[in-house]
Formats: structure tokens, C-alpha cells, sequence
């Protein structure tokens, strides 16, 4: 069964007089362990996509799957609940808090509820990311690198079975963002994660299973 599931989805901006369609019926879905490259120009809708796969945005039509379950109708608090408990974020400007250490921005998602080993936790990611040595560093001391592998490990606190990346390599170089793709194939294959990244660059295609176009808010395999 597929892990989340777009059946049918249109979104609509309203603009002033005018109305966007970001999204136009869009058919899309991805297995747990699977690792789904989403590709198109600025516009296309690939980050609205995300955004509606990730329940931060509703479709004016078409339904959202979870394992199965249809969260399209969803209450804001469900919403968030649902978010934490199956889907993690990897933002482009890693989204990182300016005054936290690495082991408090990977534990920011765990702040609202209960969970005592959450630090312990959040230790042992950093050292898989490879930022054993960078547990107490603040983002101003990281590299972009580090940064972008403290948001991954962020992502992951909550153990995911979505991680949802938007242009993950797009502040990063060459050689640093092959690392963070190696990390993503890692996760996917490690904890059978399911990962959509959408992205303008074309390497991420060469780690991914496979990839999807999309153009003018319309998906092509």
C-alpha cells in the first residue's frame, strides 16, 4: 500500500479577479522505501504538490491518502498530529533556529508532547549525519552542509515514514549535496522512509527510483 496518495487533486489560487490553478487533476503516490524525484520549471506547481502531500495545504478538489486513509477533510489539530506522526520536512533555507544548538533544533518537533528520550534521540542522528563532533554548535557555526544535515536529522525525530524535501540541494555545492542524496537513499533503504523530493536539479534524478515531471500543474511520468 502506498504510504500517501494525491487521487485527482486540483488546487486554486484566488488572486484578486483572477484564479491560479497550481494543480490540475494530479494523480500521484509513493511506497514506503521508495525515493520519487518531483522535476519541472518555477511554477509548475512542484511545491504546491508538496505542500498538499505534507497537509500543509488543502486541494479545492481531489482527495489526500495516508496509509490509506483519507485525510483530506481533516481538522487543523488532526492535521498537525497526522504531521507528526508520518511526515517529516527538509526545507531549501534548512529553516534552522538561530539561538538553539544542532541537538535543540533536531528536538524542536518533540517540544509540544511528552517524550523524555527525545534528546538521546536526537544525539544519535546527529552522529548518523555524521555532526557527532557538531552536537553543541549553533547554526551561525555550521557549514551550509551541516546545516541541511541538522534539518535532516530534524526530520527524522518523530521517525517519519514521509520525508518531504523541497530543492534540498538548491543553497548547497556540488559535493555536499551528493552527500545529503546519499543520506536520503540511506534513510529510504535503512528505515524503508518513503522520500519525495522536489527539486530543479537534475542529480537528484540519478539517486532517485524514479522521477516525475510536472508541468503547468499536470503530472508526466
Amino acid at each position: 500500500m502506498a504510504i500517501a496518495e494525491l487521487r485527482g487533486v486540483t488546487k486554486r489560487y484566488e488572486t484578486g479577479s483572477e484564479v491560479l490553478e497550481a494543480l490540475r487533476g494530479v494523480d500521484f503516490a509513493v511506497e514506503p522505501g521508495e525515493f520519487v524525484a518531483v522535476m519541472g520549471p518555477s511554477g509548475s506547481g512542484k511545491s504546491t504538490m508538496l505542500h498538499v502531500l505534507g497537509l500543509l495545504d488543502a486541494p479545492s478538489e481531489g482527495a489526500v491518502l495516508l496509509d490509506g486513509r483519507d485525510v483530506t477533510g481533516l481538522t487543523d489539530a488532526e492535521q498537525t498530529r497526522e504531521r507528526k506522526r508520518s511526515i517529516g520536512f527538509v526545507f531549501q533555507d534548512f529553516s534552522l533556529i538561530p539561538t538553539l544548538t544542532a541537538v535543540e533544533n533536531v528536538e524542536v518537533p518533540t517540544l509540544f508532547g511528552d517524550d523524555p528520550g527525545a534528546g538521546e534521540r536526537a544525539c544519535a542522528l546527529l552522529r548518523r549525519v555524521g555532526l557527532g563532533d557538531r552536537l553543541d554548535h549553533r547554526p551561525d557555526q555550521l557549514s551550509g552542509g551541516q546545516k541541511q544535515r541538522v534539518a535532516v536529522a530534524r526530520a527524522l525525530i518523530n521517525a517519519p515514514r514521509l520525508l518531504l524535501a523541497d530543492e534540498p540541494t538548491g543553497n548547497l555545492d556540488r559535493e555536499t549535496g551528493r552527500r545529503v542524496l546519499e543520506e536520503f537513499s540511506r534513510i529510504r533503504a535503512e528505515d524503508d522512509v518513503a522520500v519525495v523530493a522536489v527539486t530543479h536539479d537534475p542529480r537528484v534524478s540519478e539517486f532517485a527510483d524514479r522521477t516525475v515531471d510536472i508541468v503547468d500543474g499536470e503530472i508526466r511520468e
